[in-house]
């Protein structure tokens, strides 16, 4: 993807969303930074669908709370030795304050602080892509469309039941595909010509010429009423003036007996449910395709074990269990075991999702729950059973009646009862 017909063509992942809606689990981390399907990270599907797709040359551009995001980065997406160079590179962005004493207010900004990366590289089309999505996708197949049809911007088209659609940024388009409007969250969402009852919604992956990239981003930081946002300001202002064209991702063909896949995880109810999907056989995500795999950092952590303790059984149904992860005479039924941790022996876990580093004591009943990394949770202790009590202990999701234990408090160690942060 990088020479040939496509010319140069630079990655760059937007991956400084806080998630705001994913509270508590985006407390002490970003967005893209959320633990996702055991072992993986929220990140690594933009980072995979790139990779896989022969693109080696990636900006990440991050911002809140990015620490664990750039070690995650860091430690596993690398290229090594004779392949590190100018077209070999998966490198973190921070906010640098390139364009004046501001963070990135907006997608649009982010890249338009950075538009020397694109000068440096000297790219001729730029793949932006989201960071925040679960999502499975060839991005060659969506470049070639690009091209054949000539055009200047390329936006990923989610097909999705019009009854659905409102919710998302929507897409208008003529039946050659060229976009000729953007509504954000419409009440009655546009119809796909030929396809009624179906609505085109944005996904937030754009391949863009990078000449018109460079203009569309001076053009919106000279606007003071813009919020230089790509879905809000960006291409609702160029679909008039310039040929944007919708890409149908339900035309998309992943390798293997596989099939494309896209899921918001913007709320805590969608974050969960998308899991409890997981744990269906077959599942519409699948993790087992050796031809497009979904690829994190790794550990040297143990196999994950299951073993009868203390004169109890065990069972682990419909799980999705991470190295080291421990199931000791325990009942696990249509939960996701993170890396390291581990249930004792009495205890029933039911859909659930159990955090890297959480101990489970013994005794514990526990479902529709998500226990975030490090906890240990005290034997016989009962989560998800009365909505009030959990309200007082712990976080209650209103949405979805999800049950959250927050990751643990930083505290200062010289003084334990005083939070990092506070005076």
């Amino acid at each position: 993807m990088i020479y040939g017909k496509y010319g140069r063509v630079l990655g760059i992942v937007l991956a400084g969303g806080k998630g705001e809606r994913l509270m508590p689990l985006t407390k002490y981390r970003a967005k893209p930074a959320v633990p996702f399907g055991a072992k993986y990270r929220i990140v690594d599907f933009a980072l995979s669908n790139m990779v896989n797709s022969g693109l080696f040359s990636i900006y990440v551009l991050v911002q809140f709370k990015s620490q664990s995001l750039n070690e995650h980065i860091d430690r596993g997406w690398q290229f090594g030795g004779a392949l590190r160079g100018r077209d070999f590179f998966v490198t973190n962005v921070p906010a640098q304050m390139w364009t004046g004493d501001h963070w990135y207010s907006g997608t649009a900004d982010a890249v338009f602080q950075n538009l020397h990366l694109i000068t440096l590289f000297d790219a001729d089309r730029v793949c932006i892509f989201a960071a925040d999505h679960i999502y499975k996708m060839d991005v060659e197949q969506m470049l070639a469309y690009h091209l054949d049809n000539k055009a200047d911007l390329t936006v990923a088209a989610n097909v999705v039941p019009k009854a659905e659609a409102w919710q998302f940024g929507c897409i208008d388009t003529d039946k050659d595909g060229v976009v000729t409007g953007f509504l954000e969250k419409p009440t009655n969402p546009p119809e796909i010509p030929g396809k009624p009852g179906w609505s085109y919604v944005s996904m937030g992956n754009y391949i863009f010429e990078r000449e018109l990239l460079e203009q569309a981003l001076i053009e919106d930081a000279k606007n003071p009423a813009s919020s230089h946002d790509f879905g809000r300001d960006i291409l609702p202002s160029l679909f008039k003036r310039t040929r944007v064209m919708a890409y149908d991702f339900s035309t998309n063909v992943i390798p293997g007996k596989d099939r494309p896949y896209w899921r918001d995880v913007g709320t805590i109810k969608s974050y969960w449910q998308t899991h409890m999907d997981l744990l269906q056989h077959p599942s519409d995500l699948t993790f087992y395709n050796p031809q497009w795999p979904v690829r994190t950092s790794s550990y040297a952590d143990p196999p994950s074990f299951t073993y009868p303790d203390k004169g109890m059984g065990c069972s682990a149904e419909g799980t999705l269990r991470a190295e080291g992860s421990r199931i000791l005479g325990a009942v696990v039924h249509r939960c996701v075991l993170f890396r390291n941790c581990e249930i004792q022996a009495g205890s029933v876990i039911e859909e659930s999702l159990i955090g890297h580093g959480v101990i489970i004591g013994e005794g514990c009943k526990i479902r529709h729950a998500i226990i975030d990394a490090n906890n240990v949770i005290p034997p016989n202790t009962v989560i998800g059973y009365n909505r009030d009590v959990d309200a007082e202990r712990y976080f209650l999701d209103a949405e979805s009646g999800i049950t959250i234990v927050p990751m643990p408090e930083v505290r200062l160690r010289s003084e334990p009862q005083r939070l990092f942060g506070l005076a």
